[in-house]
């Protein structure tokens, strides 16, 4: 049995319903390649790999791709929103206190149990979102020296 060739970038957006240009292209990887990025990085990321792109039209392609469900917007109390190419699985995030710094953590007890709330007062339940916070290693080690 052959495994199917994972798809382009091009035929994701497609596939979600989205035109594909240049930019929603260079986005969705600028945002798969880096670790928790917020808008300035993603801009930043975009205009090197594609030459000029407004502020506005990266919020706006944000906004589309995390529709689409092919970006996942996380914003940790205090602050400002970041975007991760790590959608559909059962992941959490821990964030540093001190600096800022946001990294994956897969839960601890399997297969999507945050999705049953002890009483999910009729609600459809389809996302759970659970931070950790703390110090990082780095920020730590700066503290003890």
């Amino acid at each position: 049995m052959t495994a199917s060739p994972t798809p382009t970038t091009a035929e994701e957006l497609r596939g979600a319903g989205l035109r594909v240009t240049a930019a929603r292209v260079a986005l969705l990887e600028t945002v798969r390649a880096g670790d928790h990025l917020g808008v300035e990085a993603i801009a930043s990321g975009v205009r090197d790999r594609v030459g000029h792109i407004s502020l506005q039209a990266v919020y706006e392609a944000l906004h589309a791709l995390t529709a689409a469900g092919l970006v996942r917007r996380i914003e940790p109390a205090g602050h400002p929103a970041r975007y991760e190419g790590r959608v559909g699985d059962n992941h959490h995030h821990l964030v540093c206190r001190s600096c800022g710094a946001v990294v994956d953590v897969d839960c601890a007890v399997g297969d999507a149990p945050c999705l049953t709330a002890s009483d999910d007062r009729g609600f459809a339940i389809d996302e759970a979102e659970v931070v950790y916070w703390g110090t990082c290693p780095d920020c730590s080690t700066g503290r003890s020296s």
